[in-house]
């Protein structure tokens, strides 16, 4: 299979203002969700010593680990006009997450490349879920943890021997920002053993793990079922959502529109969809949809 075909040419000056670039919607839309993560957070302190700790955990957990799609929009730089914006967002958000921003960036433009190429995309090296148990064990979010981890490690150690690297200056980014992301979490550790502090673990671990199953379902639904196809729209899948999911995944919802035309910033995806909604052969009425289908596909 070839790198992803494009889809059909459409008019040079619309696509020329699709992608024009602005620091002012990514603010206005990151102050939104640090403004939620803020309230969420406001309520895991309230809720102290009640049983209404772990849902309240669990709501900071999905707004918090919805970061990864602010991550995904500044990876691509589009989020903000200014580079630095883009730069210091990702850093910040990929080690909150553990999904370091230089490792995120060469493995993402990998998928973008050879989207659903079983050879080369390296979103399907490992297996996709096949069964009910397998499909309960990658909601859980434990094999992401467990990859990340073990991943940075060894990146912290200079074994970097992933094969979409571009050139050696960005795997030896890879393993110095690897190291500096493990840097910051020994600080942390030891910051909160020194002051005898939970609050690490109340407002970041803790609601990290709870939230993780939330983001694995939404990026399931991106390609899951989808075929094994150049076409990107075809092997890419756009999701009809309410306005919450929407603004809490940075209309990445619109991932069809997102593949095909990468260069376009998250809040201009809309006004794709209108343009080449017909056009689109991978769509669902929504996440529940999805997993149905994909439930439904273990038993045939």
């Amino acid at each position: 299979m070839n790198a992803a075909a494009k889809p059909e040419a459409i008019d040079r000056e619309t696509l020329r203002i699709w992608s024009r670039r602005s620091d002012l919607p990514g603010l206005i839309h990151l102050a939104r969700h640090v403004g939620t993560l803020l309230l969420t957070g406001t309520a895991i302190w309230l809720a102290r010593g009640t049983l209404w700790l772990w849902p309240a955990m669990f709501v900071h957990g999905v707004v918090l680990i919805f970061l990864f799609t602010p991550l995904h929009e500044c990876i691509h730089r589009t989020a903000f006009k200014t580079r630095a914006l883009n730069e210091s967002v990702a850093f910040v958000v990929g080690a909150l997450i553990l999904l370091p921003r230089e490792y995120f960036r060469a493995f993402h433009f990998a998928h973008h490349r050879f989207t659903q190429d079983p050879a080369r995309d390296p979103e399907l090296a490992s297996p996709k879920p096949a069964s009910l148990r397998q499909w309960l064990w990658q909601v859980s979010g434990l094999p992401y943890w467990i990859a990340q981890l073990r991943g940075t490690v060894a990146h912290a150690f200079g074994r970097a021997s992933e094969s979409f690297y571009k050139d050696e200056r960005q795997r030896r980014a890879v393993i110095v920002e690897a190291r500096i992301v493990l840097a910051i979490y020994a600080l942390v550790l030891l910051g909160s053993i020194a002051t005898a502090s939970t609050a690490a673990l109340a407002y970041w671990v803790v609601p990290a793990l709870l939230g993780q199953p939330a983001l694995r379902l939404y990026l399931m639904a991106e390609h899951g079922l989808c075929p094994l196809s150049p076409d990107m729209l075809e092997n890419t899948r756009t999701t009809y959502t309410n306005a919450l999911v929407r603004a809490l995944a940075w209309n990445m919802p619109y991932h069809a529109e997102h593949h095909a035309y990468p260069a376009v910033p998250f809040h201009r995806l809309p006004e794709v969809n209108r343009v080449i909604a017909p056009r689109l052969k991978s769509t669902s009425t929504g996440y529940i949809a999805v997993h149905r289908k994909i439930l439904r596909s273990y038993a045939d």
